[in-house]
């Protein structure tokens, strides 16, 4: 039975020591000349958000006037100043406990098809992955991201249909894994009628979690026997 396994990028597969609210500030420096300022920043919370919902957020907060014709630009840029910080992201970031080794195992099991699904923008989801070598066991032309659509809980069935267009697998919901750390990314997972994995590597703990009832609550990855058996079962 083909599996279709969709991870998100921060928190879940790796830490990044907060280079995401950087590139964002120098992407913003770039577009309009200035930075938000430090308690514009302390009430933007990026975890499980698109890109595009993240970067509508702060220009509102900054009181750009037609924010949404300042976007294209801000994303584009967020893309030219996060690939400019692949270095810097390699060096101080790094993979979450059981993440090589699960998804090593994952790419070699049979029928299983698995990329992101995140609402980091399509390039830079390939940069986070690819500073940590993550990216040579996910397929991420079949992934689903913040680019294509601004609202995560429209994203399962965007990857679904790109699994069958361009890999010729027919998947259904239920033979799909949403794999996450946040409220969001269970959202998604209800919204696609997908099953959800949430793992506490993210800013939320397990008992901040708990409530969701996602079908696997877990602190990490760590235990990659139990959680490869489970997504391949």
């Amino acid at each position: 039975m083909a599996r279709l396994v969709l991870w998100d990028v921060d928190g879940t597969l790796i830490h990044t020591n907060g280079i995401g609210s950087e590139v964002f500030d120098r992407a913003f420096v770039q577009v309009l000349g200035l930075a938000p300022t430090a308690r514009i920043t302390q009430r933007v919370r990026l975890s499980g958000k698109t890109d595009p919902q993240i970067a509508l957020e702060y220009l509102e907060l900054m009181e750009i006037e037609d924010p949404a014709h300042h976007l294209p630009l801000v994303l584009e840029l967020l893309a030219v100043e996060l690939a400019a910080a692949a270095e810097t992201l390699a060096a101080n970031g790094g993979s979450l406990p059981g993440v090589p080794e699960l998804l090593a195992r994952l790419a070699g099991a049979d029928g299983v098809h698995q990329t992101l699904l995140t609402g980091n923008l399509a390039a830079n989801a390939a940069v986070k992955v690819a500073a940590f070598g993550l990216d040579q066991w996910l397929d991420l032309e079949i992934g689903a991201y913040g680019s294509d659509h601004a609202d995560r809980c429209e994203l399962v069935p965007i990857a679904i249909e790109r699994a069958r267009r361009l890999r010729g697998v027919e998947l259904a919901p239920e033979d799909t894994w949403v794999i996450g750390d946040t409220e969001r990314d269970f959202a998604c997972a209800q919204a696609g009628r997908a099953h959800c994995l949430l793992v506490a590597t993210g800013g939320s703990r397990v008992s901040d979690l708990a409530h969701l009832e996602p079908d696997l609550l877990l602190e990490d990855l760590s235990d990659t026997d139990a959680v490869f058996k489970i997504l391949t079962s």
